[in-house]
């Protein structure tokens, strides 16, 4: 165990074993527990400042130090304490490895972790550069760190891609006032894969990786520290800013004094500062959304048809309301009401998704992102988030709620005909019309309400709304989707009850209704029409719907078209069940049809004589052969 190890770490002990054993124990860091991670920091620390180790204890030691920067960070303060110790000790020993190894130059390189320390001679060097080329592993490798002693400035062989440079630059040796020329300077450099030792609490970083560069120089300070970082970007995300900063242990956290950002050119960011530490450059992304295309050709053409059916099935069935008896009038608006409202909130429902449902965000340039290299302050996260803009939301509200009002209302319609056929009342009571009214839009607006409280922010509106088009947000960072999202909470689980309710009135009306037909010879066309006019009306093809969250492959395409088709036309449905199929309807287009035909258009009033009057001439045209 770990902590067995640290108990036995004395002077007297034998350092090699038991460096190998923590390095053996730290071979899963992602099984490791934050308590376990930071026994291993302290170990390593132990290790690396006891005197008179040998090489291979100190290397045991970076290799459990490069293990546990891949184990799962956490905010355990303990952990995070005895991680910066372990930043400080590799600093030093980054300074004193070459005097220790007794060599020009020496450097540990592990996956994870790089240290290179040198001494130089500052009156024969224009500026050092040290250099992490790119690899094809992601890993680091020795032959991959570079360390050039003598350069005027950064310089990247060419064919080679550095994923992390940092060039000190020395003032002149006659110049370098407290120094004699000529003098040695030792300098040391450390490469961190990831920042888990440095867990900032103003920067938040999710899912973006980080890089940190330590440089120190002991006996000298540089002119200037330049340094360049690549960061590795997402799929399907771009740049948006970034800040050159530097770890302060007195803050235990990110600083951007005295450090500026450069250019950026080619994938690499461009950091200046006037002192040497541990640094890093923040860097932000956005999201390279594909926003939906125009609706196509047949969504188009069927939910314009479903606007023409609503229409024409609303205002004939309010001509027909008004052409009833007083008598008659009060117990069949009442009844109606159900069946307008479901009519008039569909139609809402679609002229707000035919007109606003595309994002055109794109369209006005808003996601540029313009790199400010004057202002360097530290970032708040990796993650670049517009303010919202309103037009999207709004639309994702209405579109929302207009749907569960549609949803609502066919719940509303089908407890009316559980009452009126399966109950056998004559009279509806008299407080069902402010009741249905009040649970038909009530309901879903209070569900609406409740879902922008809980999901939406205008900082962060994508918590509530998807980007590519306006819809309730769905899936998460991995486009998978995510129950905790306000589509399934705020819709799919409540749509879902509503329709299960709405099948289970269906059955016992049906029941009731179709057993009153008897064995009559077209009782089975009539129980089609019943059955299928009612399940249009309470929306049931929506049910397709889930099946298609569920499936994959040519099922989940297939269902998919069947979906699409029965959705985008049920306006059309709609009137062709309830409305060209009732006698009045008929009735009044056969009169209208009449009125047209009989109309006989009187298209001229005088009389005007062609004729002209011919003289016969007496004169003959002459032969030719004359």
């Amino acid at each position: 165990m770990l902590a067995d190890i640290q108990q036995n770490l004395t002077s007297s002990a034998d350092l090699e074993t038991l460096a190998a054993s923590a390095q053996m124990l730290t071979s899963q860091p992602q099984d490791l527990t934050a308590e376990e991670v930071t026994t291993a920091a302290q170990i390593a620390d132990t290790l690396l400042t006891s005197v008179n180790i040998s090489q291979n204890v100190r290397e045991a030691a970076v290799a459990t130090i490069s293990q546990i920067l891949n184990a799962n960070p956490s905010d355990n303060n303990q952990e995070n304490s005895a991680t910066l110790s372990l930043t400080r000790t590799l600093s030093s020993l980054s300074l004193n490895l070459s005097l220790i190894s007794d060599q020009f130059d020496s450097k540990l390189v592990q996956p994870n972790i790089a240290v290179q320390s040198a001494q130089i001679s500052v009156a024969n060097t224009r500026g050092v550069q040290f250099t992490a080329l790119s690899g094809t592993s992601g890993s680091f490798v020795a032959d991959r760190i570079q360390l050039d002693t003598n350069t005027s400035a950064i310089t990247v062989e060419t064919g080679f891609i550095a994923d992390a440079v940092v060039y000190l630059q020395f003032p002149p040796g006659d110049t370098a006032s407290g120094l004699q020329t000529p003098s040695n300077v030792s300098l040391g450099f450390v490469l961190y894969q990831n920042d888990h030792f440095f867990r900032s609490q103003r920067y938040r970083r999710r899912r973006a990786s980080l890089r940190v560069l330590s440089a120190t120089v002991s006996g000298l300070t540089p002119q200037l520290v330049q340094m360049l970082f690549r960061p590795t970007l997402l799929n399907d995300t771009s740049l948006w800013d970034f800040s050159c900063v530097f770890w302060d242990y007195s803050l235990e956290d990110w600083s951007a004094a005295g450090c500026w950002k450069g250019n950026t050119s080619g994938g690499v960011l461009q950091c200046f500062c006037n002192h040497t530490t541990n640094f890093a450059a923040l860097w932000s992304f956005r999201e390279n959304y594909e926003y939906a295309e125009a609706l196509d050709v047949i969504s188009i053409v069927g939910l314009s048809f479903s606007i023409l059916g609503l229409v024409v099935t609303i205002i004939h069935h309010i001509i027909d309301n008004f052409k009833r008896k007083s008598g008659e009038w009060k117990n069949y608006r009442t009844r109606m009401i159900p069946m307008l409202s479901i009519f008039f909130s569909l139609l809402a429902f679609i002229i707000t998704f035919l007109s606003g449902v595309t994002n055109h965000r794109q369209d006005a340039g808003e996601d540029d992102a313009v790199l400010d290299t004057e202002t360097n302050g530290v970032l708040d996260s990796d993650e670049h988030v517009e303010a919202d803009s309103g037009p999207c939301s709004v639309v994702t509200a209405l579109l929302h709620f207009f749907l569960l009002a549609t949803f609502m209302w066919n719940s509303v319609y089908a407890t009316q005909l559980v009452l009126l056929v399966h109950k056998k009342i004559q009279n509806l009571p008299l407080y069902w019309t402010p009741l249905s009214t009040t649970v038909g839009w009530g309901v879903p607006a209070v569900v609406m309400a409740i879902t922008l409280a809980i999901a939406y922010r205008v900082d962060n509106p994508l918590g509530y709304r998807q980007e590519e088009f306006c819809w309730l947000a769905a899936l998460d960072k991995s486009k998978v989707f995510d129950f905790g999202k306000p589509m399934f909470w705020g819709f799919l689980l409540p749509v879902g009850l509503i329709l299960i309710y709405n099948i289970v009135l269906l059955v016992l009306v049906l029941r009731t209704d179709l057993a009153q037909q008897g064995n009559k010879p077209w009782s089975v066309w009539r129980k089609f029409l019943i059955s299928f006019s009612l399940a249009t009306l309470l929306g049931l093809s929506w049910t397709l719907g889930y099946l298609v969250l569920v499936t994959t492959g040519d099922a989940h395409l297939g269902l998919s078209i069947v979906f699409c088709l029965c959705t985008t036309t049920q306006g059309l449905q709609i009137f062709v069940l309830f409305t060209a199929r009732t006698p009045s309807f008929r009735r009044g287009v056969s009169q209208f049809t009449q009125t047209v035909s009989s109309v006989n258009i009187q298209l001229t009033k005088y009389t005007y004589n062609l004729q002209r009057e011919v003289t016969h001439s007496t004169e003959y045209y002459r032969n030719l052969t004359d």
